[in-house]
Parts: C-alpha cells; sequence; structure tokens
C-alpha cells in the first residue's frame, strides 16, 4: 500500500486550516507514519504536485489522500472516511475522544 497525502497551502503561503487540523490527527490517531509521500497542493504555484494531483483525480477539496492497494487508487476527500479505512486495514488506532 502507498498512500500520499495530499495539503494545500494558501496564497498567502500559510497551511489552510483543514490540512493542519488533520496533519494534527494524523499524528495523535498513530497514522502519520503510514503516509508514503506527502504533496503539496500551492495556490500560487499552478504546476505544483499536489495542484496537478487534484486534477488528475478530479478532487476539488484539500487535504485529500491517494490510498494506492492492488494496482488500484482509492480517493478520499474526507478524513473520517480515511481513517475508518486505515482501521479496517488493521492501522492505526481507535480514537476514545469524541467530538
Amino acid at each position: 500500500m502507498h498512500i500520499t497525502f495530499v495539503k494545500k497551502i494558501l496564497s498567502s503561503g500559510e497551511l489552510c486550516k483543514k490540512c493542519r487540523e488533520v496533519s494534527e490527527r494524523l499524528e495523535s490517531e498513530g497514522l502519520i507514519d503510514s503516509i508514503n509521500h506527502i504533496a503539496i497542493a500551492d495556490e500560487r504555484d499552478p504546476q505544483s504536485e499536489g495542484v496537478r494531483l487534484a486534477k488528475q483525480y478530479n478532487v476539488e477539496r484539500a487535504p485529500f489522500f491517494l490510498v494506492e492497494l492492488d494496482g488500484e487508487t482509492t480517493i478520499f476527500d474526507i478524513y473520517f472516511k480515511f481513517k475508518k479505512f486505515m482501521l479496517e486495514q488493521g492501522i492505526g488506532a481507535a480514537s476514545t475522544s469524541s467530538l
């Protein structure tokens, strides 16, 4: 399995709020070590890797995950769906906190 995490940098140069939140969750929920590659979608650079990936996979919001498994790529643009998938794969830990 190969996982790419795509984060967005705003035109101000800052990481988008949702991207920061998801990065923190990846750390606290034990999933960060499962990420093989981080790509940046930089609003200031239409040729940045993350922008190209978003166009290639028709993804309109960040952050998102590309999970390559058994020759197929699955796209997750909602963190909780990504987390559920990872738990089903036996990766990560179930969170005991509630929202």
